[in-house]
């Protein structure tokens, strides 16, 4: 649970999100609202929150990944903050701040999200778990199939692949370096088409968090 509510701040703080770790705790687990802080940041905190639950009911019934689940999740992430997009992909072309990458335009989005899936299909036994999921968090943020989310979206669905593969919740941290990281590796894949450094910086993101699982699993 601890894991867990680190995952949901560190991810709503890559996406700007200005509560505490402490403030998020108190959102989940005590109810509360904090003063100063919009209905909007709370929202995402308890969204995120059910979208975790989402993803491991789908691990424990071992449901396969279809476009159906990738739709529900961005359901749960902007339920509540933007209803009439929560679930479906955009209709307006978008830009992605800092990049220099284009999506494709909104009427393309289906069929490359249809070619997204039959990949996942063709590569998920032929493929290393984390490169899978690493390939297919980059895959859906080059996409960029909706108006709001696709970060959270993206991040949620390669730690789905993570778990039901054994491997625990690749948490990318929030600070400002490792954001730039997380970034920069991001654009190298989309401007540079170089895959290396995020798949590398994805690897070695789970290979802390497994690492910090294990010593709290086994102090000594």
């Amino acid at each position: 649970q601890a894991l867990e509510l680190e995952y949901t701040f560190e991810s709503n703080k890559i996406e700007g999100n200005t509560l505490t770790l402490q403030e998020t705790d108190f959102i989940i687990n005590e109810g509360l609202t904090i003063s100063g802080k919009s209905m909007r940041e709370h929202l995402e905190v308890l969204n995120h929150n059910e979208a975790i639950d989402y993803i491991k009911d789908l691990v424990q019934n071992e449901i396969s990944i279809s476009e159906r689940q990738v739709l529900s999740i961005h359901n749960l992430i902007l339920r509540g903050i933007y209803p009439e997009d929560a679930g479906k992909y955009r209709k307006a072309q978008v830009m992605i701040k800092g990049s220099k990458h284009l999506p494709p335009q909104p009427f393309l989005v289906p069929k490359e999200m249809e070619e997204l899936y039959l990949w996942y299909f063709e590569n998920k036994k032929r493929l290393h778990p984390v490169i899978l999921a690493a390939e297919m968090h980059e895959r859906l943020v080059c996409i960029h199939p909706f108006i709001d989310g696709n970060g959270r979206t993206s991040r949620l669905l390669m730690n789905l692949i993570l778990l039901q593969n054994g491997y625990v919740i690749a948490n990318i941290k929030g600070e400002l370096t490792s954001r730039m990281k997380y970034y920069n590796a991001l654009e190298s894949c989309h401007a540079e088409k170089n895959k290396e450094n995020f798949l590398l910086f994805i690897a070695q993101t789970e290979l802390d968090c497994l690492e910090r699982y294990l010593s709290i699993l086994k102090p000594n």
